[in-house]
C-alpha cells in the first residue's frame, strides 16, 4: 500500500479550522435588507466607489487603448494551441544537451587526472609549494608571504557571484584536521597541477561552467577558479570533500548497510561518545540510493528505532536525522553477545534483499565495538562464505588492542577493512576508509560511472567565502565521475584517486524552458530517480530568520508528491520516476502571494525522461487560455525600433538569446543580444527565433502606450494629488513597459516591478502576481490588492490590474496585462467619499460610515482588508477582525474555505535545558571543566575532536526555540462569484447584530457594513494560521516503513574476483604533526577567549 497524506488523514490528530458555534451564541439567517442598514444605500455606495475606481484604473492604465491595439493587430496573426507533448520533448532535449556538455567537461578532467597520476612517481621526500586556498595573499608580521601562500591575483567576476577569483589557476584546500605538508597530500597536489590547463580549456569551451573541482581520496580539494578560503569563527575549515554527496555517490555503488553498535557495560563514558560519533559519520556517507538500519546490542538485540525491526530504510535525509535523534538515547550496560548481533544483521540483509527492495547491489555490516572475544567464524561460515557477498567493517573503539586481532581477522576474512578509533579526532578519517574498499570493484572494472546528485545548496560557498546573503544558497546539481589509478602494479588493489565534478545551477536549467509557451500559470519541473524535486516553482528551500535567508533542513529531499499533493495516488510521480513518457490531468489548487491566496484550475501534465541522466522533466499547462497563444507578425526593423526604448524591459531570467556560450557575449543585455542576432550575419548566438518574433510584435503593439502615459503625465489637470504613481504592462513574451507619474524618490513603494518584488516580476518559473490574478478575473474587470510586504514595511499601496484578452471566450489567449500602483490613502479617500452618498432628497442620510453606529470595510475576494477605520487592520484577514461575520458568510456560502497542505513547513520546537553540556556556555564553568580535564584532553583529544563533539553547539540549542520540519494544514478563502450581495443577522448572546455585504462592480472587492451595537467577541475568529498535523506513533512508524517507488541506478559493482582482499586495515591515528598543529590552535583559541 502506498503512503499518501490524504489516505491517512482521517487518522491524524490535527487541529482544524471550523465554523464555531459557541454555547449561548446562535447564528440566524435573515433574508432581505436589515433593519438599520438599508441594502439600497450600501448598493449605492458600492456602485459609486466601483465606478470611480474603475474609471481611474482604466484611464491611467490605458487598458482600453491596449485592448484596441491588440484587436487592430489581430488579423496579422493567429491563435495556436500549445502541443504539450512536443514542448516537453523540446525541453528534455535542451536540458539533455546542457547536461552533456558538463559531462564531457568532467570526462576531460578524469582523463587528464589519470594520465598525470600514471606519469607520476611517488616521492616521500617531495617538497612542493602550492597555492593553499586559506593561505594565499597572507603575510607574516614582517610583511612576507606565509608558507604555501604567496601572491595570488584575484578579480571580481559576475559569473561567479561577483566573487574575487583567478581564472588562470586553481587553489587547494586541506581540512583543518589534516597536515597540509603530509607527503601523500604533497604528491597528490603536485601531479594534479596538470588539471589547471584542463580547467581553463573547459571554461573556454563552455563559458556557462561554474566551479570545477577534483576531490582527492587523500583529503585535499582542488578548485577552479582559484578563490580565497576563510576559516569560520573558530579558525576551522571543516569542509572535507570526501563526505560530500557527489564524492560518495561517484566513489561507490549503492549499498545495504547494517550498523551494529556495542552497548555493553565496557562501552560507558568516552567510548560510547566515540561510538555515537562513528555511527553518525557512517550515516554521513550514505545517500538516497543506500539502505540501512542500526542495531544496538549487549546480551539482547535492541533496534535503535523499534518500529523498524527486521527491515532496512532508505538513507534519505529525514530517516538519517530520525536515527541520529535516537543515538543520544543509547546507554551502556550488561554483556556484549556479538554472535547474536551478527546473526541478526546477516538475516536482515538476506531477507531484505529477497524482497526486491533496497539497493540490490553491495552489502555491508559496520561493527562499532571495543572488542570481540572470538572470531565468530561459525556465523560467517553459515551466512557469508564462500561468496563473501557481505563485507565486514569493524571499528575498534579505544586504545586497547587486546581484541584487535579478532576484529582484523573478521575484516580480512570478509573483504572488509579494520580500523581502530582512539579519539574523536580519528573518527572521520577512519570511517572514510571503508568507501575506498567499497570502490575497489568499480576501480578494477574501470567503470567511470557518471553520477548526478539531487538538488542541494552546498554550504562550501557560505563557509569558504564569507557570503552573508543568499548568493551561496543557489540550488545546484553536481555531475561527478571517479578517478582511478591506471598503474599496472596497483590494478588489483583498486585504488581510487578521487572524484572530479562540476556544479550546474538549477537556474541554468530554467533558461532552457520556453516560458511564453507555458503560459501564465504553466511551469516546468524535473525529478530525480528517487522522486525528489530537482526543479519546481513550489520548491521552497529557504526561509526567513531574523532578516536572513537560511536553508531548510530537508530542502534537498522534497518529494514531488509533497508539492503536487492533489495526485493522491502518485500517478504522475511514479510515471516520472520510472522514466516514462506520457500525459496526466488533474484539478489543482495553486497558491500565490506567499500561499495566502489560491487559484483553482485544471492542469494537463506532459512528461518524459532526460537522456543520459537519472532525471525526468515535465511541463504543466492550465486548461483554457493557458493552452493557447497568439502569434503575430511585424517587420524586424519596426520591432527593433520599438523594442529599443527606455520604458521597455525584458524578463531578466528568460533566455531570448544564450549569452553564456561565448565570452564576448556575456555582458550583453537580452535586448542587445537580440539586436546583434537579427542584424549581424554571423553573430554566433543561439536565440529562440519564435520568441524573438513575438516579443518584437508585442513591442510594436504596445508602443502607443508610452505616448498615452506621457500625455497623462504632462497634463497638469490630471492626477493633481499624485494618487496614481505608476502605470505598467506585461505581455506573454516577458516584455514589460512602465511609466512613472511621480519622481522615483517620491514613490510610496519603490520595490514594485523590481528584483526586490520577486512575485511581482517575470521570473524564471512564474509570471507576475498581478498578471496571474488578473488572468482569472472576468474580462474587463480589475483585480485590486495590497502587497503584503508593503503593509509590513509601512509602504502601503494598492495595485490594480486587468487582463487583455483578444476574444471573450475561454480559449482566447491572454496576450497581456496592464495595471497601476496607487497610494493607499488616495484609494481609501475614494472609498470614504463614496460611502457618504445617499439618495435622500433632504440630503440627510439614514446611515454613514462616519457614524459610530456602523463599521465599514472593503475586503477582496480572498477576504483581506483593504480599507478599515483602523489602519492597523489593513492587510489582515477579515475573519481575524470580524469572526462572527466571517463565520456567517461561510455558512451562507458567500465565501468558501479551501483546505491546503504544506509538506515543506517549519514548526517551532522548544528544547528545554538539562544537557550537562549547557554549562560549557558559562565561561567560568568551561574553564573549570578544562582545568579538570586538560590531561585527558591532551592524551585523547585534539582541536578537531572538540568540534566533532559539538558540545557547545548542542548546549546553544538547549533552552531555545528551533525551527524543525513539519507538515501543516491551513485554509484559504475564496468568494463565491455568483453571490453579488448578502445580508444577515447574528445573535450574539441575545443581541442581534446585522450586516450587509455588497460586491463592488467590475472588481474583486466587497463592501462590508456591520452595525456596531453588539459585542460578538465570544464568537471565535476565523484564522488562517497553519496548524501542525500531529501523527500518532502508529502513523509515524508507517511513514518510516513506507517506501515510494524509485528507480535504481543501473550501474552496480559489488565485488570483483581480482580484488586484493588482503588490504584490510590496521590501527591508525593522528600524525604527530597534526596533533601538535591542532594543540597549538586550541591554545590560541583559549588565549583569545
Amino acid at each position: 500500500m502506498q503512503w499518501n497524506p490524504g489516505f491517512f488523514y482521517s487518522q491524524v490528530y490535527c487541529a482544524s479550522f471550523l465554523v464555531w458555534i459557541t454555547p449561548g451564541v446562535t447564528i440566524v439567517d435573515v433574508a432581505g435588507s436589515q433593519q438599520g442598514i438599508p441594502l439600497s444605500v450600501v448598493k449605492l455606495w458600492a456602485s459609486a466607489f466601483g465606478g470611480e475606481i474603475k474609471s481611474i484604473a482604466a484611464k491611467y492604465s490605458g487598458s482600453q487603448l491596449l485592448q484596441k491595439k491588440y484587436k487592430e493587430f489581430e488579423r496579422r496573426g493567429r491563435v495556436e494551441e500549445v502541443d504539450g507533448a512536443k514542448l516537453v520533448k523540446k525541453v528534455a532535449e535542451s536540458m539533455g544537451e546542457m547536461f552533456r556538455k558538463k559531462r564531457d567537461a568532467i570526462q576531460r578532467l578524469v582523463e587528464a587526472a589519470e594520465e598525470a597520476h600514471h606519469q607520476h612517481e611517488e616521492n616521500p621526500d617531495l617538497q612542493y609549494e602550492y597555492f593553499n586556498g586559506v593561505l594565499i595573499n597572507e603575510v607574516d608580521e614582517e610583511g612576507r608571504s606565509v608558507e604555501l601562500g604567496g601572491e595570488f591575483l584575484l578579480e571580481p567576476n559576475d559569473h561567479f557571484n561577483n566573487l574575487a577569483v583567478n581564472l588562470s589557476l586553481s587553489v587547494v584546500q586541506v581540512p583543518t584536521n589534516m597536515y597540509n605538508k603530509d607527503p601523500a597530500i604533497v604528491n597528490g597536489v603536485y601531479w594534479s597541477e596538470a588539471l589547471n590547463k584542463v580547467f581553463v580549456d573547459n571554461f573556454d569551451r563552455d563559458p556557462s561552467l561554474i566551479w570545477q573541482y577534483f576531490g582527492s581520496a587523500k583529503g585535499f580539494f582542488r578548485q577552479y577558479p582559484g578563490v580565497k578560503w576563510y576559516p569560520d569563527e573558530h579558525g576551522v575549515i571543516a569542509f572535507d570533500c570526501r563526505n560530500r554527496k557527489w564524492y560518495i555517490q561517484a566513489a561507490t555503488s549503492p549499498k545495504d548497510v547494517v550498523i551494529l553498535v556495542d552497548v555493553s557495560g565496557s562501552m560507558k563514558g568516552l567510548r560510547l561518545t566515540i561510538a555515537r560519533q562513528t555511527v553518525s559519520s557512517i550515516l554521513d556517507t550514505l545517500g538516497d540510493d543506500d539502505f540501512f538500519n542500526i542495531i544496538a546490542y549487549n546480551q539482547e538485540i535492541h533496534y535503535v528505532e523499534p518500529c523498524l525491526n527486521g527491515t532496512l530504510v532508505q538513507a534519505g535525509r529525514n530517516n538519517k536525522a530520525h536515527f541520529r535523534e535516537h543515538l543520544d538515547k543509547l546507554f551502556a550496560k550488561g554483556l556484549g553477545l556479538l554472535g547474536n548481533a551478527l546473526t541478526e544483521a546477516f538475516t536482515i540483509l538476506e531477507e531484505f534483499n529477497q524482497t526486491g527492495r533496497g539497493s540490490i547491489c553491495s552489502q555491508a555490516i559496520m561493527l562499532v565495538t571495543d572488542g570481540a572475544t572470538a572470531m565468530y567464524d561459525d556465523v560467517f561460515e553459515k551466512f557469508n562464505w564462500p561468496d563473501r557477498k557481505v563485507r565486514i567493517f569493524p571499528y575498534l573503539i579505544g586504545r586497547e588492542s587486546a581484541f584487535a586481532d579478532n576484529l582484523k581477522w573478521m575484516a580480512c576474512a570478509n573483504k572488509g577493512y579494520f580500523s581502530q578509533i582512539s579519539t574523536l579526532a580519528d573518527v572521520q578519517e577512519n570511517v572514510m576508509r571503508y568507501l575506498h574498499v567499497m570502490s575497489r570493484p568499480k576501480v578494477i572494472d574501470h567503470e567511470h560511472d557518471i553520477v548526478w546528485t539531487d538538488t542541494y545548496a552546498d554550504n562550501t560557498l557560505t563557509q569558504a567565502y564569507k557570503l552573508k546573503d543568499s548568493r551561496g544558497l543557489n540550488p545546484v546539481t553536481t555531475v561527478a565521475m571517479p578517478v582511478f589509478s591506471t598503474k599496472n602494479e596497483t590494478k588489483n588493489q583498486g585504488i581510487l584517486l578521487g572524484v572530479a565534478g562540476t556544479d550546474i545551477p538549477l537556474q541554468e536549467l530554467m533558461k532552457s524552458v520556453p516560458k511564453h509557451k507555458l503560459g501564465i500559470h504553466g511551469y516546468a519541473f524535473a525529478v530525480t530517480n528517487n522522486g525528489y524535486i530537482l526543479i519546481h516553482p513550489d520548491l521552497r528551500p529557504l526561509y526567513q530568520d531574523q532578516g536572513q535567508k537560511r536553508r531548510k533542513p530537508h530542502y534537498s529531499s522534497v518529494d514531488l508528491s509533497e508539492v503536487e499533493w492533489e495526485d493522491t495516488d502518485d500517478v504522475l510521480r511514479n510515471a516520472m520516476v520510472n522514466r516514462k513518457t506520457g500525459t496526466f490531468s488533474m484539478e489543482v489548487m495553486k497558491t500565490v502571494d506567499k500561499g495566502k491566496r489560491v487559484l483553482k484550475m485544471h492542469n494537463d501534465y506532459y512528461y518524459t525522461d532526460i537522456k543520459g541522466t537519472p532525471f525526468s522533466v515535465g511541463v504543466a499547462l492550465s486548461r483554457g487560455h493557458g493552452k493557447y497563444f497568439f502569434k503575430g507578425n511585424v517587420s524586424i526593423d519596426a520591432g527593433l525600433r520599438d523594442l529599443d526604448q527606455q520604458d521597455v524591459a525584458l524578463a531578466d531570467e528568460w533566455s531570448y538569446c544564450n549569452t553564456d556560450e561565448h565570452h564576448e557575449h556575456r555582458f550583453l543585455t537580452q535586448i542587445q543580444a537580440i539586436k546583434l542576432y537579427l542584424t549581424n550575419r554571423k553573430p554566433h548566438l543561439k536565440c529562440d527565433r519564435e520568441l524573438i518574433q513575438q516579443v518584437l510584435f508585442d513591442a510594436v503593439v504596445t508602443r502607443p502606450m508610452e505616448a498615452y502615459w506621457t500625455g497623462l503625465a504632462l497634463n497638469k489637470s490630471e492626477n493633481s494629488d499624485k494618487g496614481v504613481e505608476i502605470a505598467f504592462l506585461g505581455t506573454r513574451t516577458g516584455l514589460s513597459r512602465t511609466n512613472l507619474f511621480v519622481n522615483p524618490d517620491r514613490l510610496t513603494n519603490q520595490d514594485i516591478l523590481t528584483a526586490e518584488d520577486d512575485e511581482g516580476v517575470f521570473n524564471a518559473d512564474h509570471f507576475p502576481l498581478w498578471y496571474k490574478r488578473a488572468a482569472e478575473q472576468v474580462p474587463g474587470t480589475f483585480v485590486y490588492a495590497i502587497p503584503f510586504s508593503s503593509v509590513m514595511d509601512n509602504k502601503s499601496v494598492v495595485v490594480a490590474s486587468t487582463a487583455i484578452q483578444l476574444q471573450d471566450d475561454r480559449k482566447s489567449p491572454i496576450v497581456a496585462a496592464v495595471g497601476i500602483q496607487m497610494k493607499l490613502d488616495f484609494f481609501q479617500r475614494k472609498f470614504w467619499t463614496a460611502s457618504r452618498q445617499c439618495a435622500a432628497l433632504d440630503g440627510k442620510c439614514s446611515i454613514s460610515c462616519d457614524s459610530g453606529d456602523i463599521k465599514c470595510y472593503l475586503i477582496d475576494n480572498n477576504g483581506f482588508i483593504l480599507v478599515s477605520e483602523e489602519y492597523t487592520q489593513i492587510g489582515l484577514f477579515f475573519g481575524e477582525v470580524e469572526g462572527a461575520v466571517m463565520n456567517k458568510l461561510l455558512l451562507m456560502g458567500s465565501f468558501k474555505k479551501i483546505p491546503l497542505y504544506d509538506y515543506q513547513a517549519l514548526c517551532k520546537d522548544y528544547t528545554g535545558s538539562g544537557d550537562s553540556a549547557h554549562t560549557l556556555l558559562n565561561p567560568f564553568s568551561a574553564m573549570k571543566w578544562l582545568l579538570t580535564e586538560i590531561i585527558i584532553f591532551l592524551l585523547e583529544f585534539n582541536l578537531y575532536s572538540w568540534w566533532n563533539v559539538d558540545l557547545t553547539v548542542k548546549a546553544d540549542r538547549r533552552g531555545r526555540t528551533m525551527m524543525v520540519p513539519c507538515d501543516t494544514e491551513y485554509p484559504a478563502f475564496v468568494s463565491e462569484r455568483t453571490i453579488k450581495e448578502t445580508a444577515g443577522n447574528i445573535d450574539c448572546e441575545g443581541c442581534v447584530r446585522t450586516f450587509v455585504i455588497q460586491q463592488i462592480p467590475s472588481s474583486n472587492l466587497f463592501m462590508v457594513v456591520v452595525d456596531n451595537k453588539c459585542d460578538c467577541s465570544s464568537i471565535p475568529v476565523v484564522s488562517m494560521r497553519p496548524v501542525e498535523i500531529m501523527y500518532n506513533e502508529s502513523l509515524k512508524c508507517d511513514r518510516l516503513k513506507f517506501q515510494k517507488d524509485r528507480k535504481r541506478p543501473t550501474s552496480c559493482h559489488p565485488f570483483h574476483p581480482e580484488e586484493n582482499a588482503r588490504e584490510c586495515g590496521g590501527a591508525s591515528g593522528l600524525t604527530p604533526q597534526v596533533a601538535m598543529a591542532t594543540l597549538l590552535s586550541l591554545l590560541a583559541i583559549l588565549i583569545t577567549r
